[in-house]
């Protein structure tokens, strides 16, 4: 997120007075002034922060007031996916809406209904998906009403929030807990989600259940194995979206929902070059002779073994490809493997195994030395 920080600026601030003005009684020589303030130092979440103080601030003591006033600034609803980064000149939509969820989060404690539906009417222009998760861990049974009735609502963003505000593990968002530890509450409500007309929902559905199936990963097999029972292609491809991190970590019953059983191959790996820097590539190359009597189907990972800081290996698994193999055929991979600096992950210098995995099974290793002097 941090990338949009610049999406916070004057200008912004500027366009946000203005349409809040129009929507009501409202300083917008004040809010300019303290949201304007320091704002150009902070990064993304400290300057949305900082907007929203400003704007709680100058909106109407009055909660009702407040999401009235907010609610009549909005841009027109949209249905497609995404949102513009910045309010258009109809009204606020877009990152600006970001404080406005926070004030919400601010003020909306002892009127649950009135926030949670507020939220409802800001999804369509930008998403509510990180402030309605205070109202859920409050109070989970009265928050579930509101996201059953968004699931039959005809505006998809809605339908998506219904289901992405209850991820248990959200990135960048709060933890539900209570829903990590069980998360059946809220499987109904993804079953009545998984043959959403929109894709853009039923992903949201498969991130829900990849999410669950960190900490439960039995009970997301065996959702997989129930829902692929009869699956369109559109639900076949949520249910695999949802199974990816069990796939990779070579989960048995995720992996037969699949057809995806204990590879029967001989096989040869070799990872080159023994010592590689970063910018550079690792050539991975794999050769997979059958030695079934039957068709298999594999999924091919690998994962290699970053070296810590402390001196220890930390695997990641990567995706490799997907294959069909005939009794007693053979089939040869190649695979470059970048060794790029990215934001998540920092590279130290040292050995790096590299495992090859079919089928969710170690069946060879390899591996390459990192040199971080490119001279």
């Amino acid at each position: 997120m941090e990338p949009f920080k610049n999406a916070y600026n004057p200008e912004m601030v500027a366009d946000m007075a203005r349409h809040l003005a129009g929507a009501g009684p409202f300083d917008e020589a004040r809010f300019t002034k303290l949201a304007c303030e320091g704002l150009e130092a902070l990064e993304l979440k400290a300057r949305s922060r900082h907007i929203s103080a400003a704007l709680d601030a100058c909106l109407p003591d009055d909660f009702a007031a407040a999401c009235v006033q907010m609610v009549a600034a909005l841009g027109p609803e949209t249905e497609t996916e995404g949102w513009e980064q910045s309010g258009p000149s109809e009204g606020i939509r877009g990152w600006a809406m970001l404080p406005m969820g926070e004030v919400i989060q601010k003020r909306g404690a002892g009127e649950y209904d009135l926030a949670m539906e507020t939220l409802a009417a800001f999804t369509s222009r930008f998403s509510s998906e990180f402030d309605v998760r205070p109202f859920l861990d409050a109070d989970l049974e009265r928050g579930l009403i509101h996201l059953h009735r968004w699931a039959e609502a005809p505006n998809p963003h809605l339908r998506r929030l219904a289901s992405e505000g209850c991820r248990p593990r959200l990135p960048w968002g709060m933890q539900l807990k209570g829903l990590i530890t069980d998360p059946a509450p809220i499987l109904p409500l993804l079953e009545r989600l998984r043959d959403d007309p929109s894709e853009y929902v039923r992903r949201s559905v498969a991130n829900n259940l990849n999410d669950i199936a960190k900490d439960h990963p039995d009970l997301v097999a065996g959702i997989a194995v129930d829902w692929l029972d009869d699956a369109s292609k559109d639900r076949t491809r949520l249910v695999r979206h949802a199974c990816r991190t069990l796939i990779k970590a070579g989960h048995p019953g995720a992996l037969a929902a699949f057809g995806y059983g204990p590879p029967k191959l001989d096989v040869s790996f070799s990872v080159t070059p023994e010592v590689a820097h970063m910018g550079e590539d690792v050539t991975l190359s794999a050769t997979l002779r059958s030695r079934s009597k039957t068709t298999q189907s594999l999924v091919v990972d690998y994962a290699v073994n970053f070296m810590r800081a402390n001196g220890k290996p930390s695997p990641k698994v990567f995706k490799w490809t997907q294959a069909t193999l005939e009794p007693g055929a053979e089939i040869t991979l190649s695979k470059l493997h970048k060794l790029r600096e990215v934001t998540t992950r920092k590279h130290y210098p040292g050995a790096h195994g590299v495992v090859l995995q079919v089928n969710g099974q170690a069946l060879a290793t390899g591996g390459f030395t990192l040199s971080l002097n490119n001279a």
